[in-house]
């Protein structure tokens, strides 16, 4: 049976230049690899050791990129190794097979969440009645299924944050914040879900997952094994969970040692 590998992205595998996390001196810093570039400007990084444990893992397993970027801001990462078969995009909004949207999968989304949480205008208007323009910098719809603001995070104010969350509870959505994003996303939107989806397409009956933030909670809870890293909204939590291994590295070599964890796991079966 084969392992599926289900995996964030934005610092659990791949780094922008300020996630690096390089405390080491110069002369000792990892050799990096650019795996994504944005209007022409490199974005985001791994080690070049971490690429090579990323082809191989493409040998040995199922890997599948479980993300909440955006379709398109997906497509511009280019990571080693063979091309995944299958992608999650929008945190589980849509389910990618080579590359192509599965329609299905995205209506049943849809559905679900029109059924079980208050409707993405109501929570977009909340945000733009309730945000302070002194800290926010943008307002974002992401595939017309959950909405984020970009924030100067020095400035924002965190009684905001936990009263935005609880607000955001009784409506059946759930409040994230990552580095400078503050996302609202519909609890019914979870990777987990689309995650066992592709188990049960490929007949996997060993799941490894990995992430650092409140959105991978239920990821990493659905998973066989899963492992965080010493950064993220869930290391500053103090999350943790039976099965889930803690890691004390941080920055781009958290990166690396996630892979050779799900390796070592994939080749043990």
């Amino acid at each position: 049976m084969p392992v599926l590998v289900a995996s964030d992205l934005d610092r659990t595998l791949i780094y922008s230049s300020a996630a690096l996390a390089l405390t080491m001196p110069d002369s000792r810093a990892p050799r990096l690899l650019c795996v994504e570039v944005h209007e022409a400007r490199p974005l985001s990084f791994m080690t070049e050791t971490a690429a090579q444990l990323l082809t191989d893992l493409g040998d040995a397993a199922v890997f599948v990129p479980t993300t909440t970027r955006t379709r398109k801001q997906y497509q511009r990462i280019n990571l080693p190794g063979p091309p995944p078969a299958y992608a999650i995009c929008a945190n589980g909004g849509h389910l990618l097979v080579d590359g192509v949207t599965d329609t299905d999968w995205h209506a049943g989304v849809q559905a679900r969440l029109a059924d079980e949480c208050a409707p993405l205008a109501e929570v977009r208007e909340h945000l733009a009645w309730t945000a302070d323009p002194a800290w926010v910098r943008k307002h974002r719809v992401a595939e017309e299924l959950f909405t984020y603001l970009v924030v100067e995070r020095e400035l924002l104010p965190e009684e905001w944050v936990k009263e935005l969350a609880v607000w955001a509870e009784a409506r059946g959505w759930t409040v994230s914040l990552q580095g400078r994003k503050i996302y609202a996303v519909p609890k019914p939107l979870t990777k987990s879900a689309a995650v066992r989806e592709v188990a049960r397409r490929t007949g996997a009956e060993l799941t490894l997952a990995a992430g650092d933030s409140l959105l991978d909670a239920d990821l990493l809870l659905a998973a066989d094994r899963g492992w965080r890293p010493g950064h993220g909204e869930l290391a500053d939590t103090g999350w943790t969970a039976p099965e889930i291994g803690a890691l004390p590295e941080r920055g781009v070599l958290a990166g690396e040692r996630i892979l050779r964890e799900f390796l070592r796991a994939a080749r043990q079966g």
